[in-house]
């Protein structure tokens, strides 16, 4: 088993995949490394290799490395007996950590065999994602965040907004410059943080109210966080010269929480 480490790097990904040596997963392992991420590359080693030598080293890394997810393929090998040798080891990886969120690449996006990949994989209890073992490097880090909940250092709202987490800051975006919102900053960073965050996982993913009144103040909290989001969409109407009206930008879903939406350029 090898890794690939990088200075300051972030999350744990396992990589388990017998065509970890492709350029195909080369450009995988630089884009998740360029994004901040550190690859871990299960590689068993001597002769003859097979499906089953890799579900033990994948258990093996799973204790010794505790990653925050796992890229993992579902078939191993050129044998019939190995067409599905991922899901084997996607059920051992749940039996060790049932939460552990797992995007299998998968040459079966369609085809006979899909329904078997499919629903092997819903017979599991974990995060489970499937991702066509052609897709681009920059859509399989884009849906292992989305799987493991984390948003990337930069998140933008439609083509107005720039949220930079790095930098506690948010830009209004004019004619391709970035220009800081001043009056963005305490709680209502915090709260648009909270909201693009969400939006970023999931386009239409609601926060609920549990989630944002830590940011309100006073006996009613729900109040407080209704003047502190209208005080956010105020700010962020002044940088563009237009007031978002109670339905754009950020809207309430009646007594449930609050939900982000890219604005109309």
């Amino acid at each position: 088993m090898t890794s690939k480490n990088k200075i300051g790097g972030g999350q744990k990904i396992l990589v388990v995949d017998d065509e970890h040596m492709s350029d195909l997963m080369r450009s995988v392992l630089r884009k998740l490394e360029a994004d901040g991420f550190t690859p871990i590359v299960v590689a068993p080693e001597g002769e003859n290799i097979t499906g089953d030598d890799y579900e033990v080293q994948t258990l093996f890394a799973l204790e010794t490395e505790r990653p925050s997810a796992v890229l993992l393929d579902v078939r191993f090998g050129e044998y019939d007996s190995d067409r599905f040798k991922g899901l084997s080891i996607l059920k051992s990886i749940v039996d060790f950590d049932g939460s552990m969120p797992v995007l299998m690449f998968t040459q079966y996006t369609q085809g006979p065999y899909r329904d078997t990949a499919v629903s092997a994989s819903l017979s599991v209890s974990s995060s489970v994602d499937f991702i066509d073992k052609l897709a681009s490097p920059e859509e399989v880090v884009l849906r292992l965040r989305r799987l493991i909940g984390s948003a990337p250092e930069t998140i933008k709202i439609g083509s107005l907004f720039e949220l930079d987490n790095e930098n506690a800051a948010v830009y209004v975006i004019n004619d391709g410059r970035r220009e800081l919102i001043k009056e963005i900053q305490g709680m209502k960073l915090e709260i648009l943080i909270e909201l693009a965050s969400a939006m970023y996982r999931s386009e239409g993913e609601l926060v609920p109210f549990s989630r944002l009144e830590r940011f309100s103040e006073g006996e009613d909290s729900r109040a407080s966080l209704r003047v502190r989001i209208r005080e956010l969409k105020v700010s962020l109407g002044k940088a563009v010269g237009r007031e978002f009206g109670a339905n754009e930008l950020i809207f309430n879903v009646r007594n449930r929480g609050y939900r982000l939406v890219n604005p109309e350029d």
